[in-house]
């Protein structure tokens, strides 16, 4: 274990950011604790209309280690790791981890993420992509955009990660300590790969850990083509400035966000257009 540094599973927090997943909270928060139970669970709610935070204020009642974060508004993925990852620092988290909702990942394999941090990794990634992953189910489309996706982070930033976009994942307290997390823009897909490049860019040495990603019980997916183009228009960019310097900057890279997002809010408004005229016809 590198010098100065605790174990992370002394007091790890577990971040489970949410919208409208009531009927997932309560088995997830439960499967949680029972896999690590001197953990704290740190729900990031955006205000979900479906009483997502309400079950989880019953659980801290009925006396569970969870704790509830309730946003104004739904502000994204990448926006609610950063906000819970900035709560559990400062409650003096010794480790951060990430899980979906959905229970598309299996809590009871949070301890050998936690394992892997103890031995020295600054971030260890539930991985569907090394030997011994698994993704049963998802359809055909859904494997190549995450193949293809995870085949493009790696090439364009040099990363030797298999499952860059992977959402379950244990973060070191240090780790995290020595990445500006005001400064990391992305959402979705975008912000996982770009905290694996943040954390590789510092050093960190990123273990991946088999599982086994299954998809969502109930619910509706939050995925969206919209987060995947992100993803890659943010990949091209820090790839870019690894050999172009310009790239890195942030008002260019902020340019650029802003030009996407225009871009395809008037997509979306056309496809909207075309769509109500299709079905007014006859």
């Amino acid at each position: 274990m590198p010098d100065g540094w605790g174990a992370p599973s002394l007091k790890p927090y577990v971040v489970v950011p949410t919208y409208n997943e009531a009927d997932n909270i309560e088995s997830v928060v439960r499967q949680i604790l029972d896999a690590v139970p001197n953990a704290k669970v740190l729900v990031v709610d955006d205000s979900s209309p479906d009483g997502t935070a309400e079950i989880v204020q019953k659980l801290k009642d009925d006396g569970l280690s969870v704790e509830v974060m309730v946003r104004p508004e739904k502000a994204g993925l990448g926006s609610a790791y950063r906000s819970g990852f900035a709560r559990a620092l400062a409650d003096g988290a010794s480790a951060c981890v990430e899980i979906d909702a959905d229970l598309s990942h299996d809590p009871a394999k949070i301890p050998e993420l936690l394992e892997a941090l103890n031995g020295g990794a600054a971030l260890a990634i539930g991985s569907r992509y090394v030997p011994g992953g698994r993704s049963p189910g998802l359809s055909r489309g859904r494997l190549l955009i995450s193949r293809g996706g995870n085949l493009y982070a790696a090439f364009t930033l040099g990363l030797q990660v298999r499952d860059a976009t992977a959402g379950f994942r244990a973060y070191r307290r240090e780790a995290l300590l020595q990445i500006d997390l005001g400064s990391v823009r992305a959402d979705g897909y975008g912000f996982q790969v770009e905290m694996a490049y943040l954390v590789h860019s510092h050093g960190g040495r990123i273990e991946e850990i088999p599982i086994t990603f299954r998809d969502r019980v109930a619910g509706g997916s939050k995925m969206s083509s919209r987060i995947v183009v992100e993803a890659m228009l943010l990949c091209t960019l820090w790839g870019l400035a690894r050999i172009i310097p310009f790239f890195g900057k942030v008002e260019v890279q902020d340019r650029a966000l802003r030009w996407f997002n225009q871009s395809y809010a008037g997509v979306e408004k056309v496809v909207s257009k075309a769509k109500a005229t299709k079905a007014l016809r006859p």
